[in-house]
């Protein structure tokens, strides 16, 4: 696995400041990582670029 401890997160701009049930992402490389912005000492999620793709897509034509 690539050393995550130098990358840079962000979160949707459509995610709101109420005190958050946001995600974060960051890439390095092909690997797409996603976290808990309440805990980002916490467990990350890593998946390769096609399964990100492959889920954003689906988020965004409703069938996830």
């Amino acid at each position: 696995m690539n050393d995550i401890c130098h990358l840079r997160w962000w979160k949707s701009s459509r995610s709101g400041n109420q005190g958050g049930q946001c995600v974060e992402i960051a890439t390095s490389g092909d690997t797409w990582y996603v976290r808990d912005s309440k805990d980002a000492r916490g467990g990350r999620l890593a998946v390769d670029r096609a399964a990100w793709q492959s889920f954003v897509r689906s988020v965004k034509t409703g069938t996830w």
